[in-house]
């Protein structure tokens, strides 16, 4: 079955923008009342059990990944036996999972203490708010969240999100409530439990109803599961990678700079997520299709997609490296105003818009790295990585407070992962030339250093621009806003007009060659 990427894409698109608004305003609100409520030290035990909680989700080894990439090819030859045998696997896989992560989580528990610098809330027991958080954390692997996969690969994103958006919105208003009448730090954590068990259930009943001639049935043959193991070990090293560059930020400033300095980086990083949930859209939407596109497309048709994607790519994240720029610091003041201890200075917003241009400037050629399923050829990269990410960060952090903290993760991307990857992609899969005389690798970095020169660009021209509008309130904000897209748009549009013309018009017409 070949997938109609475009359309399934724009469907994608169209269920992901309502989920990304509510996951845009509601965090914000939450935060914000969480902090009046409750105070920072507890806004920070969430970002510090998160970090831990993410470090114990390597258990799951990417396996889901895995498993995911093996069944583009039988989704796409109809081989319905094959994909119910994965299907079994997979969930097999994924309840030791759970058993591993509920057993590592135990065993932390008499670490936890040594984790936080100073002491937690008086009238909270860190043991009993941790196991709470561990349980959300294991129930998914318990109960249905392994069929979620089925959606994924058939690049039915969009079924999932309608979930995650209603799911989620009954989560804040839910924990809100509780907050607000009881002011329990214990209730407002058990709510989120509750949501979880609800997703996997709705999730469960979707795949049900859309595919029904799927169950866990059969067992796979041993050559299928020695290269979905052979993927797994790859994948692993790739998340013990993202774990240290991820999740050891927060482990990091809590142990040298207090719960405090961790909801102040929890704030930024926000704002930073935010952004990133929607220009994750674009991936997130797509990567199924290129999945099925490379089993059933010659590669410069696979290619013509693949630098389509990446313009487009670039445009949307270099226009939003702009806006990002020029409100940023105004939005976390106006946000932080009863809290000043959680403003940071101008830089620290600077070098969160670096960061997010740096990692989202190369999403398609990872996302083209992980639909082609080349995770072997790359394995070590994330762990040289994740390792040099977490001693600079440990280094710079005593030195430049939470921006050292941004800063190692930036100069790990650019000096190591991003040049890694190019290599793997440009050596396995598009090596020779377009048919122009020009080979992919060379027409890929002309077109990834020109537009960083243009972001640099359009970020001060954008950033100056909106220093001449008087600072004042919302409304103050929101003048800045509109110079902001008025400027940005205008650069881009007079930068960027013939590429985007041809790709509009593609997609309009329900193509993309």
């Amino acid at each position: 079955m070949k997938l109609d990427i475009v359309r399934n894409a724009k469907r994608n698109v169209l269920a992901g923008v309502l989920n990304r608004v509510l996951t845009l305003v509601l965090p914000f609100v939450n935060r914000t009342l969480f902090i009046w409520w409750m105070g920072a030290e507890y806004l920070g035990l969430n970002g510090l059990f998160a970090s831990l909680l993410g470090v114990l989700s390597l258990a799951e080894l990417g396996f889901g990944q895995a498993v995911v990439c093996a069944l583009y090819k039988p989704v796409a030859e109809d081989d319905h036996e094959t994909v119910a045998a994965y299907f079994s696997f997979y969930r097999t896989v994924f309840r030791l999972v759970g058993c591993f992560i509920l057993v590592g989580g135990l065993a932390l528990l008499p670490f936890l203490p040594h984790l936080v610098k100073g002491s937690a809330p008086a009238d909270i027991d860190l043991r009993l708010v941790y196991l709470i958080h561990l349980a959300n954390a294991v129930l998914s692997y318990f109960l249905f969240a392994y069929k979620g996969v089925l959606l994924t690969v058939h690049q039915r994103q969009d079924v999932q999100t309608h979930i995650a958006t209603g799911v989620t919105v009954a989560q804040y208003v839910l924990s809100l409530t509780v907050l607000c009448l009881t002011r329990n730090y214990y209730y407002y954590v058990l709510v989120s439990v509750v949501c979880t068990v609800l997703s996997n259930v709705l999730v469960a009943r979707a795949t049900a109803r859309l595919f029904p001639h799927i169950v866990c049935a059969g067992r796979l043959s041993r050559e299928r599961r020695r290269k979905v193991m052979s993927d797994v070990g790859s994948l692993f090293l790739h998340r013990v990678g993202s774990v240290i560059s991820y999740s050891s930020d927060s482990l990091v400033i809590s142990a040298s700079l207090g719960l405090v300095s961790v909801a102040a980086y929890g704030n930024y990083y926000t704002v930073y997520k935010s952004v990133c949930g929607f220009v994750g859209l674009l991936y997130e939407s797509l990567t199924a299709g290129f999945g099925n596109a490379v089993h059933t497309e010659p590669k410069r048709a696979v290619w013509r997609k693949f630098r389509k994607l990446n313009v487009l790519s670039l445009v949307v994240v270099s226009w939003c490296a702009a806006m990002m720029l020029a409100l940023y610091q105004p939005f976390m003041a106006l946000w932080t105003a009863k809290r000043p201890e959680l403003l940071q200075p101008f830089a620290t917003a600077a070098l969160m818009v670096v960061f997010f241009y740096v990692n989202y400037s190369r999403q398609v050629l990872q996302m083209f790295k992980s639909a082609l399923g080349l995770w072997r050829e790359d394995r070590l990269k994330p762990v040289v990585s994740g390792v040099a990410n977490l001693a600079m960060n440990v280094a710079l952090i005593h030195v430049l407070g939470l921006n050292g903290a941004i800063l190692s993760t930036i100069l790990a991307f650019l000096v190591i992962e991003i040049p890694w990857e190019g290599a793997v992609v440009f050596r396995r899969y598009l090596k020779g030339t377009d048919g122009e005389g020009r080979t992919f690798l060379a027409r890929y970095v002309r077109l990834q250093l020109g537009f960083a020169a243009f972001a640099v660009a359009l970020c001060a021209v954008t950033w100056g621009a909106t220093l001449c509008v008087p600072f004042g309130g919302f409304g103050g904000l929101a003048l800045r806003g509109i110079v902001a897209v008025v400027v940005a748009t205008v650069g881009v549009a007079a930068f960027c007009r013939r590429d985007l013309r041809e790709i509009l018009s593609r997609l309009g017409a329900g193509r993309c060659r």
